[in-house]
């Protein structure tokens, strides 16, 4: 069905792996595409409750997008391609409401740090390195990198990361913020896998009310009142009166998504 994809469901996770190493797993119109595809099915297929993305081998995540497709490109087509590729994957990832996760097996620069950003948060290999380096091409980030960097890291360092182009280091990413965890190359899978299952047996509506609100962070009044709709809409489902009666009756909670 993929070309550039590896997709298995395994307990209820959907783990999408970008597979083309020999390029070191970079961005271009097929794996967009196809990317876009499988992040649909995650929306769409009951079955699946959470995800995983990753690259294939043990260099890279996704070391950027595939710089051969960008010099025949005027403004307006340049813009239509960071256009398409926010709309058909980085905001559709963004916006799942099941957990998608970023398992960083090496590099993720440029649009390949755009798409860990773009999960719902990343846990990293030692090995794994993340940069912006853009600048380097005469270009910006272009899939949200300069907004969803911002906001993870504050105005200062993104300002010098996307400015300088630097890299950094799993352990220097995990300290600004970008970074949840890190771990042996061969923990990640399993131990991204682990934390999908505890997430898994949660509530899932409360858990697409937690990526909604946490997405709509907003430090004016809009924010919390976004909260306090979306608490309040929990109440209308069958899963809440489970939880508070399991709670209350010291038993585990059988969660239906209702």
């Amino acid at each position: 069905m993929y070309t550039t994809l590896l997709v298995q469901i395994e307990n209820g996770t959907c783990i999408i792996t970008i597979n083309r190493p020999d390029k070191l797993n970079a961005l271009n119109k097929t794996v967009i595409t196809e990317l876009s595809a499988a992040v649909d099915t995650v929306y769409s297929n009951n079955e699946i409750k959470s995800a995983i993305i990753t690259g294939a081998g043990a260099k890279a995540f996704v070391a950027g997008a595939d710089i051969s497709e960008f010099l025949e490109l005027n403004a307006a087509q340049g813009e239509e391609l960071a256009r398409r590729g926010q709309q058909l994957v980085f905001d559709k990832i963004e916006n799942c409401p099941k957990p998608i996760v970023a398992a960083v097996n090496g590099f993720a620069l440029g649009g390949g740090c755009e798409l860990a950003l773009s999960c719902h948060f990343i846990y990293a290999s030692e090995n794994a390195k993340f940069g912006q380096p853009e600048v380097n091409l005469g270009l910006i980030p272009g899939y949200g990198g300069t907004q969803r960097l911002t906001q993870l890291v504050g105005k200062n360092r993104s300002m010098e990361l996307i400015m300088t182009g630097n890299m950094l280091s799993a352990q220097e990413a995990m300290s600004y913020g970008i970074v949840n965890k890190v771990m042996t190359a061969e923990e990640l899978l399993p131990k991204t896998k682990e934390t999908l299952q505890l997430i898994q047996s949660k509530a899932p509506l409360a858990i697409k009310a937690v990526i909604e609100s946490v997405n709509n962070f907003d430090h004016t009044q809009n924010g919390y009142d976004f909260e306090i709709k979306k608490f309040g809409e929990c109440f209308a489902t069958e899963d809440l009166k489970e939880g508070a009666s399991a709670f209350l009756e010291k038993r585990k909670p059988v969660f239906k998504g209702k």
